[in-house]
């Protein structure tokens, strides 16, 4: 049962996986490196199942998320305890995970309408909007930015709105790849810009053009917002570019395609926690994506 849990070594567990060494956990907790593995260890008697795997970097096993989840709960209800009875720290720090383009645009923004008198220190996880829901699954975060609607087992889950994407190319890359043949038959042989091994946008732009299921076009993998755009823009390929974005970079980039926008639905979800902290973040997070969403 979670009340015979003994708290020290539940807490232990949550600084291993945030920390995501026993040595940098051990600092952070003022003990001794042997401690925190004594602790883990005991744990794992305790609950009779394997926890953490030592693997670099470190892992979480199933029962070892269910614990990190109910810490870091644990963590946010007496951040908030101690705040309301103006005991101790003040200051609460909330994990998120959100994608990079809307860290790129309209996320911080949103975070910057939380009220100061909120006193929160943000630790912020960059991930793919179909992968960051995987991290509050893990227990990793207390709240994510994705494009998952159904919510994750204890979390709430809330639509902000759609980001749209528009397939974007610079004037030379036109002119060299593009204007000898349609766009349909072109494109899919076109170097193509991609985020990551995770961005699939632009392979879900082509099997739309298309109706074709694979391709296979030079790919370039450019891991930074602005960066990607950047290099959308010096024409090293085309790419799917945040209308927020698009929008700065003027003749600079033309939209290969104006009628045929990629929206992704975006959410909000959170864990079922009262606390007055994360519910003032999800109204923040809501009214900036009402701005700036469609």
């Amino acid at each position: 049962m979670m009340s015979d849990l003994p708290l020290d070594q539940v807490r232990t567990l949550l600084a291993v996986v945030d920390e995501q060494s026993f040595d940098a956990a051990a600092a952070a907790l003022h003990v001794t490196p042997s401690a925190v593995s004594q602790r883990i260890k005991s744990l794992e008697q305790r609950t009779g199942r394997v926890l953490l795997l030592r693997t670099k970097p470190i892992r979480l096993t199933a029962s070892g998320q269910v614990l990190v989840r109910f810490a870091r709960s644990l963590a946010q209800l007496e951040q908030d305890a101690l705040s309301e009875l103006g005991l101790g720290a003040s200051v609460r720090t909330m994990t998120i995970a959100v994608n990079a383009d809307s860290l790129a645009t309209w996320f911080l923004p949103a975070l910057a309408g939380v009220p100061e008198a909120v006193n929160i220190c943000f630790d912020l996880q960059r991930e793919d909007q179909d992968h960051t829901a995987t991290l509050l699954r893990e227990g990793l975060v207390m709240a994510a930015v994705t494009a998952a609607p159904q919510p994750v087992q204890g979390c709430t889950s809330h639509r902000l709105g759609r980001m749209r994407y528009r397939p974007m190319a610079s004037p030379a890359f036109i002119t060299r790849w593009l204007s000898d043949a349609p766009l349909s038959s072109a494109l899919p042989t076109a170097p193509q810009i991609a985020f990551d091994r995770k961005d699939n946008l632009q392979d879900r732009f082509l099997r739309a053009l298309t109706r074709r299921r694979t391709f296979t076009p030079v790919r370039h993998h450019i891991p930074a917002s602005e960066s990607f755009v950047d290099a959308v823009t010096a024409g090293l390929g085309w790419g799917m570019v945040p209308e927020l974005q698009a929008a700065s970079r003027g003749d600079a980039l033309v939209d290969l395609a104006p009628e045929r926008p990629l929206d992704v639905p975006l959410h909000w979800q959170q864990w079922k926690l009262d606390s007055p902290a994360l519910a003032a973040v999800a109204g923040a997070v809501a009214r900036g994506a009402k701005v700036a969403l469609r």
